[in-house]
C-alpha cells in the first residue's frame, strides 16, 4: 500500500524538525509526506526545502497566506492533492516512532479508519529530545524518558506495551476510537465522500467532528492507540478560545443529532 502522510504546521521550526527526523526514520518506505502549512514564515519553507534535497521519500510543502487559524482549509486542499489512496493524518508537533508508518498500513481496513495513540510531553523532555534520539529510537524509552520527566501510567503503557499487550489493551480500552488529527488514518475516497473537514470550525473538535461524519458515511473507528505511537511535543495554545469550542460543539451536535454526512463547507464548495 502506499501512504500519503499529511503533516499540518504554523511556526514551529524547531518541533518540525524532529518529526521530518521522524519520517526519515521508519522501517516503512513507501509513503509520501505533505506538509500542510497554516501560513507559516519563510524559515518553515527553508526548513523543508533542506530536507527535501535527501530526504528518503517524496517530501512536499503546501503553504496558504496567514489569515489566522486556518487550518482546516489547508488540509482541505492537501487531501485531494494527495497521490496515494491511504491517508495518515499528524500533526507538525508529533514525532513518530520508527514502525509508525507500518503499523498503520497493517492495520488498514476498508470500511474503517484507525484511531492511534500519542504520549503527550512536558517542555523539558520537548526540548531535550534531539536528532540521535530519533534516529536510535532511545526517545520511546520509558526508562529514558522518565529520567527527563514523569510519565502517567498511560503513557509508560503506550510506550512499554509489546505487540501481545498492546493488541489486548487496545481490545479492553474504554476509550472510543475517535479520529484525532494527531495521529488517524483512512481512505483518501472516504475523506472525498464526506468532503473533507468543516472550514467553519475552529481549534478544538474539528478532527472529532471529521471522524463523527465519517461514522455516519458508514466509516467505523478502530483502535491502535497502543500500536501507532508519536510523541506529542508541549506548545502553547493561543488560539484557543472558550467562544471557538463553544460554536465547535454546536456544529459536532448538529452532526450528532442529524446523522450529517457531508459537509457544505469542505473542500468541495459548490
Amino acid at each position: 500500500m502506499q501512504v500519503s502522510v499529511i503533516v499540518s504546521t504554523y511556526n514551529a521550526e524547531e518541533w518540525l524538525e524532529k518529526v521530518l527526523i521522524g519520517y526519515s526514520n521508519q522501517t516503512y518506505n513507501d509513503f509520501e509526506v505533505i506538509i500542510a502549512d497554516d501560513g507559516s514564515r519563510e524559515s518553515t519553507k527553508e526548513l523543508i526545502d533542506k530536507y527535501a534535497l535527501n530526504y528518503p521519500v517524496p517530501l512536499r510543502h503546501l503553504w496558504h497566506e496567514d489569515l489566522g487559524y486556518r487550518r482546516q482549509e489547508i488540509l482541505n486542499v492537501a487531501i485531494p492533492d494527495a497521490k496515494y489512496e491511504y491517508i495518515i493524518m499528524t500533526d507538525g508537533d508529533c514525532i513518530p516512532r520508527k514502525d509508525f508508518v507500518e503499523v498503520h498500513v497493517k492495520y488498514a481496513e476498508k470500511g474503517r479508519f484507525l484511531s492511534g495513540g500519542y504520549c503527550k510531553l512536558g517542555m523539558k523532555a520537548s526540548k531535550k529530545i534531539a536528532k540521535e534520539d530519533i534516529l536510535s529510537n532511545i526517545c520511546f524509552n520509558v526508562k529514558w524518558l522518565s529520567s527527563i520527566e514523569k510519565l502517567n501510567l498511560s503513557n509508560k503503557l503506550k510506550l512499554g506495551a509489546s505487540n501481545f499487550l498492546a493488541t489486548v489493551l487496545d481490545v479492553i480500552s474504554p476509550t472510543t476510537p475517535s479520529f484525532n488529527n494527531c495521529n488517524s488514518s483512512g481512505f483518501k475516497e472516504d475523506m472525498i465522500a464526506i468532503n473533507g473537514y468543516d472550514e467553519r470550525m475552529k481549534y478544538g473538535g474539528p478532527d472529532r467532528e471529521f471522524g463523527e461524519r465519517l461514522e455516519n458515511y458508514g466509516i467505523k473507528g478502530k483502535q491502535i492507540r497502543h500500536k501507532a505511537i508519536v510523541l506529542h511535543l508541549d506548545h502553547a495554545r493561543g488560539y484557543k478560545t472558550p467562544e471557538s469550542l463553544a460554536a465547535n460543539l454546536a456544529i459536532r451536535k448538529e452532526v450528532r443529532n442529524k446523522k450529517i454526512k457531508w459537509t457544505p463547507f469542505g473542500i468541495n464548495k459548490n
